[in-house]
């Protein structure tokens, strides 16, 4: 039985990556399901998961500073400038969300028996 030469990929290239794996999938994929590379969707899948994490850090900051404002921490200046801040960052996670063509509900990862993410 012959053994099957896997190529190996040395690139920073998502696109060259793919254009490599597609040159061997006939070998690859004889009695199974393809092997489907899609450069965007590996670009919106990273988007989504790094947006899922800059959304939860905002919430625990926005958390962090509801506490320290109950607790009197914070001067009037303060509260301004941390809600000033909270609220455009907000805005530019909803920006990046949109640009990436994702829903809200897509940054809510489902963590089975531990319950949604956010």
């Amino acid at each position: 039985m012959e053994r099957m030469q896997i190529p190996r990929v040395e690139s920073d290239s998502l696109d060259e990556f793919a254009r490599i794996m597609k040159a061997g999938r006939s070998a690859a994929s004889r009695g199974t399901g393809r092997l489907n590379l899609d450069p965007q969707g590996v670009k919106n899948g990273l988007g989504q998961l790094v947006l899922t994490v800059v959304k939860l850090l905002h919430e625990l900051l926005e958390r962090q500073a509801i506490r320290r404002m109950e607790a009197g921490s914070l001067t009037d200046s303060e509260t301004e400038r941390l809600g000033v801040t909270l609220m455009r960052q907000a805005q530019e996670i909803d920006r990046l969300r949109k640009e990436f063509g994702l829903e809200e509900r897509d940054l809510n990862l489902d963590l089975g028996p531990l319950g949604k993410l956010l």
